[in-house]
């Protein structure tokens, strides 16, 4: 076919596909008053549901099993209301909307993937973001879509990915359920997920382990750009927890939980176990804050709990320019690494307590810690116990008494022009990159902006920059 009728022809594609797409509004004065009002059994690549505010929260549940495209995935909007008000999905006393029939109603407010109507076997390229979704756990009901009444699983999530590649989460608030966001690797099938920009917390039940803030396993997941705050008022669980292969962390506010940040083996998933992403952890320019009376005195976990070790990630931890504080009167350890076979790569990093310095540890016991490049509060220590790993100093790091943070009391961890921790960063290591540069920093709260560059690399999550450098620094956005 000649070049020039090869571009018509793409070129009409594209319109048919763009034409093809529908947008749908849900608001009391549109043609859908309600979200069961769209014909969620028939989306398809480009379309688009928005979902406009109202004072009355949606009561409504469903399931999303549709196929987009990169160029054209399938959305759901929330469009605020006069003063910034998100759209609220409310799981309390929800009832599951017509033309959909999928198993698990109990497990979410908001499913993707695992339906008979419609019957896709794999969801793939869907965006939800801008939305408050809300408040599935016992002993809230909901209507399923028999008609019958049901309680929320005490594992519920407010988003439930049973299965689906391609998948982002974007600025919602997701609040109130057992777990906040839960995603099932479903033998390696669910990939490729992004959790951006979300405010995620008051998650968990009363009393209970199991569950968290979010809970995830998948094939390539990153969480960016989040604040995670604490979890429901009794609620055991951790904030972060994951059992993924290829699991990135970075620039996110994470503040209290059990720990911080579970990141553990991927129990019953040979597929993820095996993948060669699986030994491999990244997690970077973070702030991470354990307040006094917070659950465990670990923040982050990284291995396996499952109690079969050979499935244990037994691989490498890369820890860096992270901003970690903790407040608690009593110890806290940074780091338990499972078994003597995890290694953690920690440099860049700001670990600071107002209480005495001998109170923070770095490891648990177990595993390999290789340090350089950290800045520590003084008086810190190996281990709260006589560790069976083992601490390799390979230089270059600091301890004082003050790290130099611009407001500590109002959690702003910017450094000020005197701090200890500018320019005494390493680069960042050959193997990292490009993939995974410090190019970004977080913005209280959601949101990342460009990390300045100015001489050396700064310790810990924030670059030093002055207040008019800063000013000329745009946040990114996320797109």
């Amino acid at each position: 076919m000649p070049v020039y009728k090869t571009l018509i022809y793409l070129s009409l594609l594209h319109f048919i596909s763009t034409v093809a797409a529908i947008d749908y509004h849900v608001d009391t004065n549109s043609s859908y008053p309600n979200i069961g009002d769209v014909p969620w059994a028939t989306l398809s690549a480009g379309d688009r549901v928005f979902i406009h505010w109202r004072a009355e929260p949606y009561r409504e549940k469903w399931v999303i099993n549709a196929v987009g495209t990169a160029q054209n995935p399938i959305q759901v909007i929330g469009v605020n209301g006069p003063s910034g008000q998100q759209a609220v999905i409310d799981g309390n006393g929800a009832t599951t909307v017509p033309g959909v029939n999928f198993w698990n109603e109990k497990r979410g407010l908001i499913k993707i993937g695992g339906s008979n109507t419609p019957n896709n076997n794999l969801p793939e390229h869907i965006i939800i973001e801008n939305l408050e979704i809300r408040s599935a756990r016992p002993p809230f009901q909901f209507t399923n879509d028999s008609g019958g009444t049901e309680t929320y699983a005490s594992n519920a999530a407010s988003l439930y990915v049973e299965i689906g590649a391609h998948i982002t989460f974007r600025n919602n608030t997701i609040k109130d359920s057992g777990n906040g966001i839960f995603i099932g690797a479903n033998g390696g099938q669910t990939q490729d997920i992004l959790i951006q920009g979300n405010h995620i917390y008051d998650n968990g039940i009363g009393g209970r382990i199991y569950e968290h803030n979010t809970y995830t396993a998948a094939i390539g997941i990153v969480y960016e750009g989040n604040r995670f705050g604490a979890l429901r008022a009794g609620a055991l669980g951790n904030n972060l927890k994951d059992r993924s292969a290829g699991l990135v962390v970075r620039y996110n506010w994470i503040e209290d939980g059990n720990r911080q940040l579970d990141l553990v083996d991927a129990e019953d998933s040979g597929v993820l176990v095996n993948h060669p992403s699986y030994a491999t952890t990244h997690v970077y320019g973070n702030v991470l804050i354990e307040s006094d009376g917070q659950g465990n005195s670990q923040m982050l976990h990284y291995g396996g709990d499952s109690g079969t070790t050979a499935d244990y990630r037994k691989g490498d931890l890369y820890f860096y320019n992270n901003t970690v504080i903790s407040t608690r009167t009593g110890n806290t350890t940074l780091l338990r690494l499972s078994t003597n076979d995890e290694t953690a790569h920690v440099f860049n990093n700001v670990y600071y307590g107002p209480n005495n310095g001998n109170l923070l540890a770095l490891m648990a016991g177990s595993g390999v810690v290789n340090l350089h490049y950290n800045w520590l509060k003084a008086g810190w220590q190996d281990c709260h116990c006589t560790p069976a790993g083992s601490i390799i100093d390979l230089g270059s790091n600091q301890s004082g008494s003050n790290p130099g943070f611009s407001d500590f009391n109002n959690q702003n961890w910017q450094p000020t022009a005197a701090s200890n921790l500018l320019d005494n960063g390493r680069a960042i290591l050959a193997e990292l990159l490009p993939e995974h540069a410090l190019n970004q920093q977080y913005i209280k709260h959601q949101s990342m902006q460009s990390r300045p560059v100015a001489g050396n690399t700064d310790i810990g999550a924030f670059e030093y920059c002055t207040e008019l450098s800063c000013d000329l620094i745009f946040a990114d956005g996320f797109e």
